[in-house]
């Protein structure tokens, strides 16, 4: 975050939210963190992306009605691909749409954000000790090149193509809680987290089995049906109970 009405140019700082307060937390905020005495007005600093992961990692169809949307089938196990750190933007910043492409759409989504290093975790193994908590992502894609590449790298790796925030709620109840998208106020998606094909904990043994998670990392947990075109001018917001609500307007690509 930085500190609105704090000198010019202030140094990030990491914050736990107590209410409508930010205190300053100091030291790793991933591992060894204690509470500071600085304290802001929540409505004063300015949220910005809240992890810097070496990786996010995706999970492609994970809901069925998504799935169907587009005549896929379901997968057996969790369908992966990456999305590069490049992509990332905090609330409220602009995600700027590509001239290389004419169907730029939402995809709202859980994301889980790691808190500890993790590698092939047995089946059954408690993956709580290695998250640090969740938060909401959009994983903006470019929907006519991922058709036509027959691949998803260029559709989803464009700067700004990865809204994540507006905060990580280390405490949420999956059971209970949803995800949705809204452009303009409408909403296009809706799904509970039920929903899910693959679980939460699936999707970190199935990862881990391939790769090394570390603190900080991010899982992307795939998108209700409802995705939709983005234009210039448009609002999006990614809100899931529980946590809160990512916004972020869209505009025109730079001449």
């Amino acid at each position: 975050m930085d500190a609105v009405g704090a000198p010019a140019h202030p140094e990030p700082l990491s914050g736990l939210i107590e209410g409508e307060t930010v205190r300053e937390l100091l030291g790793d905020p991933l591992s060894r963190w204690r509470r500071g005495e600085r304290t802001w007005p929540l409505g004063r600093v300015r949220l910005l992306v809240p992890t810097l992961p070496s990786k996010i990692v995706c999970v492609g169809r994970n809901y069925v009605e998504h799935a169907a949307e587009f005549s896929n089938p379901v997968p057996k196990e969790p369908l992966l691909f990456l999305k590069p750190p490049s992509s990332l933007i905090g609330p409220e910043d602009p995600i700027v749409l590509t001239p290389l492409s004419q169907n730029v759409q939402h995809e709202a989504e859980l994301a889980v954000v790691m808190g500890r290093t993790c590698r092939l975790l047995a089946d059954g193994e408690d993956i709580r000790p290695y998250v640090l908590g969740f938060t909401c992502v959009n994983d903006v894609t470019a929907r006519d090149l991922q058709r036509s590449d027959g691949q998803w790298t260029r559709s989803k790796s464009f700067d700004t193509f990865c809204p994540l925030g507006p905060f990580i709620e280390t405490e949420l109840d999956l059971a209970k809680s949803s995800v949705a998208a809204y452009v303009n106020g409408e909403r296009r998606q809706h799904a509970p987290l039920t929903d899910m094909v693959f679980s939460v904990d699936v999707i970190i043994r199935h990862i881990s089995s391939v790769m090394t998670l570390l603190p900080g990392d991010v899982i992307a947990t795939g998108t209700p049906a409802g995705v939709g075109p983005l234009h210039a001018g448009d609002t999006v917001e990614v809100v899931v109970d529980g946590i809160g609500t990512l916004r972020n307007p869209v505009v025109a690509p730079s001449k």
